[in-house]
């Protein structure tokens, strides 16, 4: 059966690679992809590479495929990863910062987690926001709510 995703480097690519390794100021799974490519490149199977590297099979052949299909920077760099964007700017935790650090309302001795996050909320500077999120933000600037 022939192999999808044969790997030819190039000589620049590969002294570039090499050189990656060589210095070590990477990320560890950078420096892991550009090893795969060198393997691949002396024509290894996919269990050598896995043998050798201690990686799962899934990395290497991603990064073949990505070297073949999009360049030598696709292959060895950093995917974005999924997730749901942040919901609150720097902006957006400055303003409970400085609600926290404000005098409470009336009635009021002082600030409770669900106190600020119901005043966020009212005064719409967020849509929604729980105390707990409060407390992460707030344990971040290392203010206490004395």
């Amino acid at each position: 059966m022939k192999k999808k995703n044969l790997i030819t480097l190039k000589a620049k690519e590969r002294t570039y690679l090499q050189q990656l390794i060589a210095k070590g100021i990477k990320k560890a799974r950078t420096i892991t992809r550009c090893r795969i490519l060198l393997m691949a490149d002396k024509r290894k199977t996919d269990t050598q590479i896995v043998e050798a590297l201690s990686t799962a099979r899934n990395t290497a052949r991603i990064v073949r495929y990505r070297y073949v299909h999009n360049g030598l920077e696709s292959a060895i760099n950093e995917q974005p990863r999924p997730g749901a964007p942040n919901k609150f700017t720097g902006r957006d935790k400055a303003k409970v910062t400085a609600l926290a650090c404000s005098k409470p309302p009336e009635g009021h001795t002082r600030w409770t987690l669900r106190l600020i996050a119901d005043s966020l909320v009212e005064l719409d500077i967020v849509d929604n926001i729980s105390h707990q999120t409060v407390k992460r933000i707030l344990k971040k600037t290392n203010l206490a709510l004395t």
